[in-house]
């Protein structure tokens, strides 16, 4: 059992940076100017020997109404409630401020165990600050620098009797024996045909689209809790927040991106710098949910997403969020469908999924259509049921003749899966026009029930690699040559 530690502090005084330096990735976007992080992010963080979690939040704002400030005050503050030890973060340059002093207040309140850290306090134009923190009745402050890495000796020293302690609860209580019961379970069993996923490797999804179409509040709906920074606001979330879930006893890893605007539109650092995370997510998950807004939905932004996502390779669930206030549902719904099968071929077959993220309704068709979706993108086929059908394919309708030159398709088999590739072994591999290409491709989704999965397809010739091919002509003819002179001179 390890720690949760919760970094806490005004706007800009460097959370994010000291929340990267102990996790040891860039994982939390970092920018000069203050309240860029919004949600609460968690992460493994180590320091020395130590293992613990560490959480990121929202710059602590003098705000307690329903604004933006508010809620993410609400939300920091609800981090400090799960912690089991607080540090709050000053800066040392610009000294105590009111604010340091009001939560430094809430803090003696809300939470047992506070460390107080002055950071950025690299060189003497730091030092009044850092004798300053003694007013705020915290103890002695650690004297930080996250950026450069000064410090983390003091930072390790204060948070060594922390784990010493929860280590103990640890060797009392010890009921940790579930996960080598599972690995147990996949040693004995048998490999099952698609990787299902455990917590050690939970289902990896990313829920991707335009903003304002309602991503936090479908996960905040998953995870049961209002984790995600809600909102009328668009473009609240900047990170890529991951949560892990048991959603119907499967283990989960969902990710919440920022909203995605027209390249053209994008033109602050900071909304690239959160696009960028939000493409990082799609790279590395394994279902992506494209979530359209109902009374908006197939904008050239969301075909541009769900384009995106089939061209990296994902399993795509295309679902369409605020179906409550929708009045002539099953019109819209014709309408979707004729819509998503005319704009979006590549995906043809994908799952259209109809939700409310604000009411829950949906959820179950939600989760079932991730497990379909999983499963077709770790599909095989056997390499004889292929070439079965192959043939069936050709006698359907044979690849043309390009210049009359006749192309064969000898044999086909599976290279990989997730996303499912086939290699097709032939003649003339660059004269098989893009055409026929989507023949076999369509055929594929159809026969064998891979219905929306992206599949890539590869053609490879087959030319014989004997290296004195054509040789022995050539020598014969040489030989030919060389004793042509001798043989006239012996008739």
């Amino acid at each position: 059992m390890s720690f949760t530690l919760a970094i806490v502090g005004r706007p800009n005084v460097g959370k994010s940076t000291l929340f990267n330096r102990l996790v040891g990735k860039k994982l939390a976007l970092v920018d000069d100017q203050p309240g860029v992080t919004r949600d609460l992010r968690e992460g493994e963080a180590r320091l020395g020997d130590l293992r613990f979690t560490v959480i990121d939040t929202a710059g602590l704002e003098d705000a307690t109404d329903d604004s933006l400030q508010g809620r993410m005050r609400r939300l920091t503050e609800r981090a400090v409630d799960m912690a089991d030890v607080c540090l709050f973060m000053i800066d040392a340059r610009a000294g105590v401020t009111p604010t340091d002093l009001i939560f430094a207040e809430i803090l003696r309140k809300r939470s047992a165990h506070v460390i107080l850290a002055a950071n950025k306090g690299e060189g003497s134009a730091a030092d009044a600050g850092v004798i300053e923190a003694y007013s705020l009745g915290l103890g002695e402050p650690i004297r930080l620098s996250a950026e450069h890495g000064e410090g983390m000796n003091d930072l390790f020293v204060q948070l060594l009797p922390v784990e010493e302690k929860f280590a103990k609860v640890t060797e009392d209580n010890a009921p940790v024996t579930d996960v080598e019961l599972d690995e147990e379970e996949l040693e004995d069993g048998e490999l099952p045909a698609v990787p299902m996923p455990t917590r050690e490797k939970p289902l990896q999804i990313a829920v991707v689209g335009r903003p304002n179409a309602g991503k936090s509040t479908l996960i905040n709906q998953i995870l049961g809790e209002d984790k995600m920074l809600t909102g009328p606001e668009a473009g609240i979330t900047r990170d890529a927040i991951s949560s892990r879930v048991d959603w119907n006893g499967v283990p989960m890893r969902i990710f919440d991106t920022a909203g995605m605007r027209k390249k053209a539109k994008v033109q602050e650092k900071l909304e690239k710098l959160s696009v960028s995370d939000g493409l990082r997510a799609v790279k590395f998950a394994e279902v992506v949910i494209v979530l359209l807004d109902a009374a908006i939905p197939f904008e050239q932004q969301d075909l541009r997403i769900a384009d995106l996502a089939e061209r990296e390779g994902r399993a795509v669930i295309v679902a369409v969020n605020k179906w409550d206030i929708e009045d002539e549902k099953q019109e819209k719904l014709r309408n979707l469908k004729e819509s998503f099968t005319r704009l979006l071929p590549q995906l043809r077959g994908a799952p259209l999924i109809t939700v409310s993220a604000k009411t829950g309704r949906g959820m179950e068709r939600l989760h079932d259509a991730i497990m379909r979706a999983y499963d077709v993108w770790n599909r095989r086929v056997p390499t004889a049921q292929l070439n079965r059908w192959l043939t069936g394919m050709l006698e359907q309708h044979p690849p043309p003749a390009p210049q009359g030159k006749r192309i064969k398709l000898r044999y086909m088999t599976q290279a990989k899966s997730r996303p499912p590739g086939f290699v097709v072994m032939c003649s003339h591999p660059d004269k098989i026009p893009e055409s026929y290409n989507r023949y076999l491709v369509n055929g594929l989704r159809e026969d064998f029930d891979m219905p929306g999965t992206p599949i890539r397809l590869f053609m490879r010739g087959q030319g014989d690699q004997n290296p004195y091919k054509g040789s022995r002509k050539k020598n014969a003819g040489a030989l030919k040559k060389h004793l042509k002179p001798r043989a006239i001179r012996e008739k």
